[in-house]
């Protein structure tokens, strides 16, 4: 069974840092792509980040470039997003996610959130 948990959000000031992690079971890196996720207040989901399997290609929503990084460390199944410079606009629930396939593109399975909130 593959499962996603998702941890490290919490309450930062504004111009702080955060990184969340998330640890996989039930498959490995290798042959999936794995993202972040997020979902603000009365916004739809929208996708943070994400790293494709096939050729290691990195991809990130341009609100988050140069501020947030992804990584992983598939000794360990655990994916990581390091988020500097935070914004109030970054306040939201974050959901790690995995694919099916190598490629970016449609997720398969679900984290079920860990909560970041950005104040001022």
């Amino acid at each position: 069974e593959v499962q996603l948990v998702e941890s490290g959000g919490g309450l930062v000031q504004a111009g702080g840092s955060l990184r969340l992690s998330c640890a996989a079971s039930g498959f490995t890196f290798d042959d999936h792509a794995i993202g972040w996720f997020r979902q603000a207040p009365g916004k739809e989901r929208e996708g943070v980040s994400c790293i494709s399997s096939s050729d290691g290609s990195i991809y990130y929503v341009d609100s988050v470039k140069g501020r947030f990084t992804i990584s992983s460390d598939n000794a360990k199944n655990t994916m990581y997003l390091q988020m500097n410079s935070l914004k109030s606009e970054d306040t939201a629930v974050y959901y790690c996610a995995a694919a099916n396939s190598p490629l970016c593109r449609d997720m398969d399975y679900w984290g079920k959130g860990t909560l970041v909130t950005v104040y001022s």
